[in-house]
């Protein structure tokens, strides 16, 4: 009996300790922001590093001239002049307003339609395999149509990038509207949640990861798009970034168009981080992220 007792006594301490330790381990002092920052920073950093560094082998090993596949140094220096220069910055402007316009209207579009089709069944029936369709179409596809009905125009790239995007906007909002809880509604029901108000306070916040997964990867397409059509329709402007890379192709500017694409491909990662920003603030929100994470 005295045995049961001391061991008993020494399974509490014990656990008393490890209760212990955990509540301990719970205030240690976080990492720095400035650690926090390098540790998420350094592994792009050394990505970046390694693609240039295979880069610079490639052209080492003289598998295409100089003229065809210049080196890091060549389009560094042309990408600083172009910096340097009006012609890049007009071309941006050109582009992301485009992208914005675009971008903008396709998420108006795909969220009600989205809403549209996750609470209606006869909508569902109708056009929910439509946009799943409709989503797979790839772009360059559309610009036979979009040039008959528009011509080289604005609104032909306008249409693709739209007809790009939605379509993936509008899934996301689906998946998220499906995906609530059925325990949510009927708690916010409860609490006199009906019609608007029920997708206010209930459905929206509950869908919001869902939505913006949606809506980054509606941006994805709608950047592929945009950049296809200032490749296709190029007489329209000669300052966008897709018509900076048609000329420098026809005039064989190697060192010119791979830096635009460089250009094209930062503006692209920007726009990813601020969604992934976007997201890690929802999912901290959430409780599925440490608030210590960056």
């Amino acid at each position: 009996m005295a045995g049961d007792t001391l061991a008993s006594g020494a399974r509490t301490d014990a656990e008393i300790s490890g209760l212990d330790a955990l509540e301990i381990a719970g205030q240690e002092k976080a990492p720095s922001r400035a650690s926090r920052f390098w540790s998420a920073t350094w592994p792009k950093l050394a990505a970046l590093a390694i693609a240039v560094g295979a880069w610079q082998v490639v052209v080492w090993t003289g598998w295409k001239p100089e003229y065809s596949l210049p080196g890091p140094v060549t389009v560094g220096q042309e990408l600083l002049r172009q910096v340097g220069g009006p012609q890049l910055w007009d071309g941006m402007v050109t582009t992301l307003r485009r992208a914005a316009v675009g971008y903008v209207f396709s998420v108006a579009v795909g969220l009600l339609v989205g809403l549209a089709v996750a609470r209606s069944r006869v909508l569902r029936a109708a056009i929910g395999s439509m946009i799943t369709a409709l989503q797979t179409m790839p772009s360059i596809a559309w610009f036979p149509l979009a040039i008959l009905l528009f011509e080289l125009s604005e609104k032909a790239i306008f249409f693709v990038v739209v007809l790009g995007a939605a379509p993936s906007i509008a899934n996301g909002v689906i998946a998220g509207v499906d995906y609530v809880p059925p325990l949510l509604l009927r708690a916010g029901r409860n609490l006199g949640a009906r019609g608007l108000n029920l997708y206010r306070y209930v459905i929206a916040p509950a869908a919001l990861p869902a939505i913006v997964a949606g809506l980054k990867q509606g941006w994805a397409f709608s950047w592929r798009s945009l950049m296809a059509g200032e490749l296709i329709v190029v007489g329209i402007s000669q300052t966008s970034l897709g018509a900076q890379l048609t000329y420098s192709r026809e005039l064989s500017d190697a060192p010119w168009l791979l830096a635009t694409m460089i250009v094209i491909l930062v503006v692209g990662l920007v726009v990813d981080a601020a969604f992934g920003a976007a997201d890690k603030a929802i999912r901290r929100r959430w409780g599925v992220l440490d608030q210590g994470s960056v």
